[in-house]
């Protein structure tokens, strides 16, 4: 970024993912669990809203052999754009997905046992042998089948002969709470199930637990074969709560997002900004309107709270998140113009905007700032 700005982006706003960071972001995770854990990189919602598809060959260039995607048409997405690694489909079994699922070579996760068993009749008919993955719900509450149908899950599992058990699994509720023990008792939930099916002679050959929390925080008897990292990918460590003990996985955001500057304009004291007019003057006041407002992705709880980086100094957002526009107050920043771009998520010589940050300003979560970078804001792979 130069002293005044960068010129000459011909969008309005766009974000910029950096290839090598996702790499490195990978290798991160790789040098904390070692070789013998297997890591299922999480693309799901376009990769968290960094392009599933590009991130997806960075991944399997650095030696990811598995992938996970929410729903079959995400799958399908990757098979068509030339994905050959392991897909594993996380949260769709619904009867018009299965044939989908099946031609892409997808593997499904089931979570229920009637799925298992539908499964199992949708193998026979095609004389082929599938695999797939089992979740268990050891006390989120969501998708899985419940520890308390053990025996049933095993007898189920015996029965269903033209699949294969590739992988049992679970989802942690409340990972980075260590004031809690709800991880502690879904391990030993899920460990005591595991135990009955094997001695009912059943060993799946991948077992998974763990996305990025437990990785980053050291929960070491949660990794197992197999993790699940997704934030950490994209350079984010939830804090944890309560006396967990200090990460060991360090990783740097991979996306950056700019916008360019609409129009800037002196405005007198007491002038009113925004609808509602929620935002009144104190000073003569320098504005510069952002080509970017809360359909690109902006939350509308910024208004008036957050801030953007406008060359290299921290700008609040003055006035009202519109759905195309966002006016910041650039009086104490250097000279800026129509045309220049300012970073909305990023970093700018000492400035620095994170996706944290944002959901600390916005009163959400990471996650959700991340995935609510809309599709019409366009994305460049550097």
């Amino acid at each position: 970024m130069s002293e005044r700005g960068q010129r000459g982006m011909p969008y309005r706003s766009w974000v910029e993912i950096s290839r090598a960071q996702i790499a490195a972001n990978f290798q991160a995770v790789r040098a904390v669990v070692g070789e013998s854990v297997e890591i299922m990189p999480v693309v799901k919602a376009d990769a968290y809203r960094h392009g599933a598809v590009e991130v997806s060959r960075t991944l399997v260039k650095e030696g990811a052999r598995w992938l996970a995607v929410s729903n079959t048409e995400e799958g399908c997405a990757l098979r068509e754009a030339g994905i050959q690694a392991r897909i594993l489909v996380m949260a769709d079994f619904l009867p018009y997905t299965r044939d989908a699922l099946i031609e892409h070579e997808l593997t499904p996760v089931i979570h229920s046992l009637e799925g298992l068993r539908e499964f199992d009749r949708l193998a026979a008919a095609r004389a082929t042998r599938l695999r797939y993955h089992l979740k268990i719900d050891t006390g989120m509450g969501r998708l899985g089948v419940p520890c308390s149908e053990a025996a049933a899950i095993g007898e189920a599992i015996l029965n269903a002969r033209n699949i294969e058990l590739e992988g049992l699994m679970t989802h942690f509720a409340s990972a980075g709470n260590y004031q809690s023990t709800q991880t502690d008792e879904q391990v030993a939930a899920f460990d005591t199930l595991l135990a009955g099916l094997n001695r009912a002679g059943i060993f799946p050959s991948l077992v998974h637990l763990s996305s990025t929390i437990p990785v980053a925080y050291g929960r070491k008897q949660a990794w197992r074969g197999m993790i699940r990292p997704g934030h950490a990918i994209y350079g984010y460590v939830s804090p944890a709560r309560g006396h967990a003990p200090a990460p060991i996985l360090h990783v740097k955001p991979a996306l950056t997002w700019r916008a360019s500057v609409l129009a800037v304009k002196d405005i007198d004291t007491g002038s009113l900004v925004g609808y509602g007019g929620m935002f009144r003057t104190q000073r003569p006041t320098r504005l510069a309107v952002l080509a970017v407002g809360y359909a690109d992705g902006i939350p509308h709880r910024l208004s008036n709270r957050g801030s953007v980086i406008v060359n290299g100094k921290l700008a609040p957002i003055v006035g009202a998140v519109s759905m195309d526009l966002t006016s910041v107050d650039v009086t104490d920043c250097p000279p800026v113009e129509a045309g220049d771009a300012v970073t909305l998520l990023g970093s700018e010589g000492r400035a620095s905007i994170d996706a944290q940050q944002i959901a600390k300003w916005a009163g959400t979560i990471s996650y959700s700032v991340l995935c609510g970078i809309h599709a019409r804001v366009k994305r460049l792979y550097v």
